[in-house]
């Protein structure tokens, strides 16, 4: 007697169970995108799958398309330009010759990809003022993507310049979008007085790896 009962007590919990998923089904009218954002599905009341729990291919406008890289977001506007700055991972200084080659790969996409406004390889990190360029089909490059190439290159040719392997870089990167009270000039000429900051030059323009669009600045002064 009591192994029925409770047999039948298991019985109607499975069906309360079955009911309340039912139940979930017919009700859910949201779906959570990856932002976290909720939005109206129209498909309740209809008798089909939530879509909570399906897949979905929706349009992603450019005002929302962020990327998550690990702990920090790399947020873009379109057609806005990013203050980028990303550090070594050692203490130890980079040689004159790894600046050479860092500066090289920064320069690399100018023009393709990105509109490099200027650019300063320090001993221990990089400043960039960039603002992404568009695709054949109009959306801005990824920042996240750009920064992993100029990043991933450079540290590929610095350890073969030193004939060493393993990670040149921290892994995240800070980069922050010009707001509308910022001046574009002021972030410019904080990379340009970087290495006079740090007193490594006494002008900006003896700096060897700086490099500042439509001037004659840096290795690259044929770039101009």
């Amino acid at each position: 007697m009591i192994r029925r009962r409770a047999h039948l007590n298991l019985a109607s919990w499975l069906a309360s169970v079955a009911s309340l998923r039912r139940m979930i089904h017919r009700n859910c009218s949201v779906v959570t995108d990856q932002a976290g954002s909720r939005q109206s599905t129209g498909l309740e009341g209809r008798g089909q799958k939530c879509p909570r729990h399906t897949s979905t291919t929706r349009p992603i406008t450019l005002t929302r398309r962020y990327e998550y890289r690990r702990r920090l977001p790399h947020y873009q506007k379109a057609d806005r330009a990013l203050f980028v700055t990303f550090r070594k991972l050692s203490m130890e200084a980079f040689s004159a010759q790894a600046r050479d080659v860092i500066l090289r790969h920064c320069l690399h996409d100018h023009g393709r990809k990105i509109r490099l406004h200027a650019a300063v390889v320090m001993p221990d990190h990089v400043h960039l003022l960039l603002t992404p360029l568009r695709d054949e089909q109009g959306w801005p490059y990824g920042v996240a993507a750009i920064l992993k190439l100029i990043k991933g290159t450079s540290a590929r040719s610095v350890n073969q310049l030193l004939r060493v392997s393993g990670p040149v870089w921290q892994e995240e990167s800070f980069d922050h979008v010009l707001r509308s009270d910022e001046s574009f000039a002021e972030k410019l000429e904080y990379i340009r007085q970087n290495p006079v900051r740090r007193g490594l030059v006494d002008r900006p323009e003896e700096y060897r790896w700086l490099w500042i669009e439509g001037e004659r600045t840096g290795p690259e002064r044929s770039m101009t």
